[in-house]
């Protein structure tokens, strides 16, 4: 995961606050689709404040948090305090720490995007038992569909550097390809609808890694975009965020198994 473990240092409290969880049907499509049961062993890889991982301990799922920010990890510590089968991890995707064949499932929500895939992939085979899978579970914000996700979006490429560098070169579908590669996963897609007012959208741009922290060169001036279009787009003092929540699932096959 590189240096992306420090880059979120600072925005927890708003990532724990402002970003959307994940639907409960990503339980019930794994269970048809998986086999999942409440006896899988899950590993949530890059867990971050456990929006992903508190899917599964609901579920009853022993989860573990795979996390190697301090600050999210602890987040995540907290959040998830009543499920006595959470453990927490202070780990990367490359270098779990968990045993050979220790869980029947691994997880991976927003995070997956700093992989190092083929290294991940090797992880990810060694702490699976035989048979496990791997999903993969991100909601990825539309780009239009309305006038203020348009608008939104337009902000961001105009006023943050580093979103216009996250958006170039390879897709997250590339590295999807090349984890499952030679095999090919199945995939889902759930729409969902986030309401926020100007302190959660101020809260939810401040969450992500590529909107300049308070104090930080263009913060100010892009705070200033957000809270103009925010009130041009507003009703009932809120505006309306669109996502597809995407799913991607299978099961690893051994490079060496391609024909």
């Amino acid at each position: 995961m590189s240096d992306s473990g420090e880059r979120f240092t600072g925005r927890a409290s708003d990532y724990v606050k402002y970003r959307p969880g994940y639907p409960p049907e990503i339980i019930g499509l794994l269970e048809r689709d998986c086999g999942l049961t409440p006896k899988w062993r899950i590993a949530d890889i890059g867990s971050g404040p456990g929006n992903l991982t508190k899917l599964f301990l609901k579920n009853g799922n022993p989860t573990y948090g795979i996390e190697p920010n301090e600050e999210m990890r602890l987040a995540g510590e907290r959040m998830l305090t009543p499920f006595r089968w959470f453990r927490s991890v202070n780990a990367t995707a490359e270098a779990t720490t968990l045993g050979d064949g220790s869980v029947e499932m691994v997880t991976a929500g927003q995070s997956f995007h700093w992989f190092d895939v083929e290294k991940a992939r090797t992880e990810f085979r060694r702490i699976l038992r035989p048979g496990g899978w791997v999903v993969l579970v991100w909601n990825d914000r539309k780009k239009d569909g309305t006038s203020f996700m348009q608008h939104y979006e337009r902000v961001l490429e105009a006023m943050a550097p580093e979103y216009r560098k996250s958006r170039q070169g390879k897709t997250p579908e590339d590295a999807v390809h090349r984890l499952f590669m030679p095999g090919t996963p199945k995939s889902a897609q759930f729409p969902t609808i986030v309401e926020r007012t100007w302190e959660a959208t101020m809260g939810y741009a401040l969450s992500t890694s590529y909107v300049p922290k308070s104090g930080q060169p263009g913060h100010h001036q892009l705070m200033e975009a957000l809270r103009d279009i925010f009130e041009r787009h507003q009703a009932n003092a809120k505006v309306k965020f669109l996502y597809d929540t995407r799913v991607f699932y299978g099961q690893l096959i051994p490079i060496e198994a391609q024909p």
